[in-house]
């Protein structure tokens, strides 16, 4: 009697998968989508003024530069987010604030 009731019961192709049981999970996808927005190519206007951790690259707000001193042509690395005065080594001119 075991033999007629397997003979009797339809068994699936692959496995448990489209049993009652045990439902195909990838039988029906939706159509895809087009996203509104363009990953691998970011608008650099919009980059710039993400967070500096939020960015495709991460990179820094800051910098340093290198500024010439008006009186003696003496060239100074100077930070750009200084929060002190910055003064030319040989003349003692104010370079920055």
């Amino acid at each position: 009697w075991l033999k007629q009731l397997k003979a009797a019961r339809p068994r699936p192709k692959h496995g448990f998968a489209g049993t009652a049981r045990f439902p195909p999970v990838f039988a029906q996808r939706p159509p895809s989508t087009a996203m509104d927005i363009d990953l691998l190519n970011p608008d650099p206007k919009e980059e710039r003024t993400k967070h500096k951790l939020k960015r495709m690259i991460q990179s820094p707000n800051s910098f340093f530069m290198d500024v010439k001193c008006p009186g003696c042509l003496q060239i100074t690395t100077v930070y750009s987010h200084a929060q002190t005065v910055v003064l030319c080594g040989n003349c003692n001119q104010m370079l920055c604030q």
